[in-house]
């Protein structure tokens, strides 16, 4: 229901907004604009989709040979002791277990092409999961079990805000396009990145335990929350014994190292098993084809949306609004200038990139504005998208506290953002 509020909001909005500039501005422009924002948004949405198809078809391909050589069903068991307590829901030893840790693993090593289809490969699995149990429900009627089949359960939203906060490692592209724009030292926000990004997974999981009532204070989360942090800090370590050059070859070349890992391995492991490997990924890769299909109504939803929103001009009054505000308190403004990059990060990746680069054009790579449009990008991941792509791909309608939570983590990796950056970066 969050999301059909927010929907909603962005035409309204804008709407008003552009109304108001041709009646008291004399704006002619801004409906042309508009209305040009929802075909643009719309042709990018399939085009999207339509490039989701051959990694989706290649991830989900990969994925089977890996359920079916037993390699998921190993990992699960792996890390059932973890997830268990995070996902209550989830059966022990499920083979979803598996697909979660491959999900996260991609994410962290920042490989968007591959942490997609493996997210939506769990999600298709959680759905699964949740017919199962409403299907157990004797004395619900069928209408109830109908509304049920389109909410989402507990480990959907979990799951999600894993995805949303954005926890990453190695942020490769955001290191690029700082060496493309002649940074000084494009790897100076490595550190920041991995700090911001902390807090906000950190946030977004003690907050959606709140709301599932999911108890933390347990031997085996705090034994591996308190691993995190030290893996953190020997990263940070590590990487901080190399130079910038260095620094960026290491980081492309471990992840591309470990994804071709995967892929061999899983390989190997139905060539073991007796599978025949081939068959096997023929079969995921339909299930890629048929998902590509699946999420384009809700990726085109969501992106005419947030186009309209930002060619009505209501994004640019929002951010002058609370340079206005924080200016009016007395407290140092200088990091509103990068602010467009972290509202626009939850709508769109794309949108969200693009003004970061507008960022370090504008201010300069290496100053504040410039960096910390960085920090935010690296820090979070982009709530809305990945609601209309991992939800829509298994018809999920009411979200239920999916949104609040994933906008809650992702204001915890802006604040921390503009935290860590004065730290590192302030004057």
């Amino acid at each position: 229901m969050v999301l059909n509020y927010i929907w909603i909001a962005f035409f309204l909005i804008a709407f008003v907004v552009a109304l108001v500039q041709l009646v008291f501005m004399g704006n002619f422009e801004v409906f042309p604009a508009m209305m040009n924002s929802t075909f643009s948004s719309s042709k990018t949405a399939f085009e999207i989709s339509l490039g989701l198809t051959g990694v989706l078809a290649l991830w989900l391909g990969i994925m089977k040979i890996g359920e079916k050589s037993g390699l998921i069903d190993w990992l699960a068991r792996l890390l059932s002791p973890v997830f268990v307590r995070l996902f209550p829901d989830i059966p022990k030893g499920h083979p979803v277990m598996g697909s979660i840790f491959m999900n996260i693993a991609a994410n962290m090593l920042g490989l968007d092409n591959a942490a997609t289809p493996l997210g939506l490969k769990v999600m298709e699995q959680l759905k699964d999961l949740n017919n199962e149990r409403i299907d157990q429900l004797p004395t619900a009627k069928q209408a109830e079990k109908d509304q049920l089949r389109l909410t989402a359960s507990n480990p959907m939203i979990m799951f999600l805000v894993l995805n949303t906060s954005g926890l990453t490692l190695i942020p490769v592209s955001i290191l690029v396009y700082r060496a493309q724009m002649n940074a000084a030292q494009p790897t100076d926000i490595f550190i920041p990145i991995l700090l911001a990004t902390f807090f906000s997974t950190i946030t977004g999981i003690i907050i959606t335990s709140l709301f599932q009532r999911i108890n933390l204070l347990n031997r085996t989360l705090l034994l591996t929350l308190g691993g995190a942090c030290l893996l953190v800090a020997g990263i940070i370590w590590g990487f901080q014994q190399l130079d910038s050059v260095m620094m960026d070859r290491v980081s492309t070349t471990v992840a591309n190292i470990l994804l071709m890992t995967i892929i061999t391995g899983f390989i190997l492991a139905g060539v073991m098993k007796k599978v025949n490997v081939y068959d096997a990924f023929i079969e995921g890769a339909k299930d890629g084809f048929n998902t590509a299909v699946r999420i384009i109504p809700y990726l085109v939803a969501i992106l005419v949306g947030i186009g309209v929103f930002r060619a009505s001009g209501a994004m640019d009054m929002l951010i002058r609004g609370i340079r206005y505000a924080i200016e009016g308190c007395g407290i140092n403004a200088e990091f509103v200038g990068a602010l467009p990059t972290a509202l626009m990060k939850p709508l769109s990746g794309s949108g969200a990139r693009g003004m970061m680069v507008d960022a370090m054009t504008t201010y300069g790579a290496d100053s504040f504005v410039g960096r910390l449009s960085c920090v935010f990008q690296g820090s979070t991941d982009t709530t809305f998208y990945i609601l209309a792509v991992y939800f829509g791909s298994v018809g999920i309608r009411y979200t239920r506290h999916a949104v609040t939570c994933g906008l809650l983590a992702d204001l915890a990796g802006i604040i921390a953002a503009i935290a860590v950056c004065y730290m590192f970066f302030g004057n």
